[in-house]
């Protein structure tokens, strides 16, 4: 986990709704996937995936020039409704993240650090919003 590309830990339940957490389980590392390839072609470097600590996890760590964006990504049936997805505890679990994040990497704590999202729904292009949230 020290270099931040651990993979999460999934243990599926033998009740009913296992099928149903596998599927979105799936989902979500595609969406995870599109995001970052998204993220390439505006010219950012992925630096972690889903990262995790105790704390929280981080979808996507990013960089683009003198910019580290951590990067919460949403898939749902509409933009309108992964825009909507996040809470303020989930936000305040990717800055707990974050801050373990840069503790581990001390070369990027002089970089400019932004809080993203990437949105994604079905038959539509992501949509990236920059500086989604701020600490506070």
């Amino acid at each position: 986990m020290s270099n931040g590309r651990a993979r999460r830990a999934y243990a599926p339940s033998d009740g009913a709704g296992s099928a149903a957490r596998r599927r979105a389980y799936g989902y979500g590392r595609r969406a995870e996937r599109w995001a970052a390839w998204w993220l390439r072609l505006k010219g950012y470097r992925v630096l972690a995936r889903d990262f995790r600590v105790p704390a929280g996890e981080i979808d996507l760590v990013v960089r683009r020039g003198g910019v580290l964006a951590l990067v919460e990504v949403k898939a749902r049936s509409s933009l309108d409704e992964a825009a909507r997805a996040l809470d303020a505890r989930q936000r305040r679990r990717i800055e707990r993240a974050g801050a373990a994040f840069l503790q581990r990497r001390p070369d990027l704590a002089g970089m400019d650090l932004r809080f993203d999202m990437v949105l994604l729904a079905p038959g539509r292009w992501p949509r990236h919003m920059a500086d989604a949230w701020r600490i506070g």
